[in-house]
């Protein structure tokens, strides 16, 4: 697609950021109207510059860029809302879900439903046990907008529908299977929660949240290649939740 050569106010949020050069920073934002898109912020590391508090992650803000390349100029940022307070599982997800999409999606690819997804999820990641949830949720709608969305409704190979309480084999190039018809190598999962997903419907119980991030892992990891996630690492560092807690442990 034409890239435009100036964008004003479009709305965005800071997917991550680097050094470059002497003062200035590489950015990579996620938008509704033209997806994740590279843009050079000249300065913004300088001791009196504006975007240097603003270009933080899980901020709403208002974009402005010019160039039409690969790489634009940041002209522009303006706050669009407060800023979400994300901390401990809820801070190191957000984290994971910034990466994902740094990962999986192309520049200049626009995904409106994907980005008001990743509202939703940054929402419900400031829900302190609740962040699980929220987070199979959104996997769900990414693989869904990248084209690679789940079959989670009815079997692979009779096109039944699920039934709640049977437990299943879900084979990725195909998809849930009955699990006594072998696929052992495959994650297990019960049908109600097979549906719980279909339906978007956050109300998994203990074992329903570990075959939800089982099924989602996997089917993840299939689009990831051989290169793991660094997110993954911070949580493997973070202390654990007390057990009793509610979900399956900190990690995404």
């Amino acid at each position: 697609m034409s890239h435009p050569r100036r964008v004003a106010l479009q709305p965005g949020h800071v997917l991550h950021q680097r050094p470059y050069r002497d003062s200035s920073l590489l950015v990579e934002a996620f938008t509704p109207d033209f997806g994740r898109v590279g843009l050079v912020a000249r300065g913004a590391r300088g001791p009196r510059s504006r975007m240097r508090g603003l270009l933080q992650p899980f901020r709403p803000l208002l974009l402005s860029w010019a160039g039409g390349g690969d790489l634009a100029t940041l002209v522009g940022v303006e706050a669009d809302g407060p800023m979400r307070v994300l901390a401990g599982v809820g801070l190191l997800s957000g984290f994971y879900v910034n990466e994902l999409l740094v990962r999986l999606t192309a520049r200049h690819d626009p995904h409106p439903a994907l980005y008001h997804a990743y509202v939703a999820v940054l929402a419900g990641l400031q829900d302190s046990g609740r962040e699980e949830p929220a987070l199979r949720i959104f996997e769900k709608r990414l693989l869904q907008e990248l084209g690679y969305g789940l079959l989670l409704d009815r079997e692979a190979t009779s096109g039944r529908a699920i039934e709640p309480e049977r437990l299943y084999r879900y084979r990725p190039e195909l998809g849930p299977v009955p699990a006594d018809e072998g696929a052992a190598q495959y994650p297990a999962i019960h049908g109600r929660n097979l549906l719980a997903l279909a339906h978007e419907r956050p109300d998994f119980d203990a074992e329903g949240l570990r075959e939800a991030k089982g099924l989602m892992r996997n089917a993840i990891a299939r689009q990831l290649g051989d290169r793991p996630l660094k997110s993954r690492d911070l949580f493997q560092g973070a202390p654990q939740r007390r057990s009793g807690a509610r979900g399956s442990g900190g990690d995404a």
